[in-house]
């Protein structure tokens, strides 16, 4: 078990790890693959940077820069995250709720 607000996000960000973010994909009935793990070390790198969560416009473009045009576009994206793609990609990624999405 790990501590998560009530929108299901990591309370303690230094709680992530492997486990951790198949814990919270499976609260999410989730099964994580190797495109999902892709895109979400691609998530944590970005917070490393920039210190936010991307929403989805900047997450698209980052991706489309660090992984390629096939990759970066919304559909891939939704594909693998449904719902709310930049929301529930960085709850696994066990970063904050981007600040720009509902």
């Amino acid at each position: 078990m790990y501590e998560t607000d009530k929108d299901g996000y990591l309370v303690n960000l230094d709680d992530w790890s492997r486990e951790t973010a198949e814990w919270l994909a499976e609260q999410e009935s989730l099964q994580l693959s190797d495109a999902h793990w892709e895109i979400i070390h691609c998530l944590r790198d970005y917070f490393q940077t920039y210190e936010l969560s991307p929403a989805m416009r900047p997450l698209v473009k980052y991706i489309t820069a660090t992984l390629g045009p096939e990759k970066g576009r919304s559909i891939y994206l939704m594909q693998l995250f449904p719902g709310s793609t930049a929301k529930l990609a960085a709850k696994i990624a066990g970063l904050p709720r981007p600040t720009n999405c509902l």
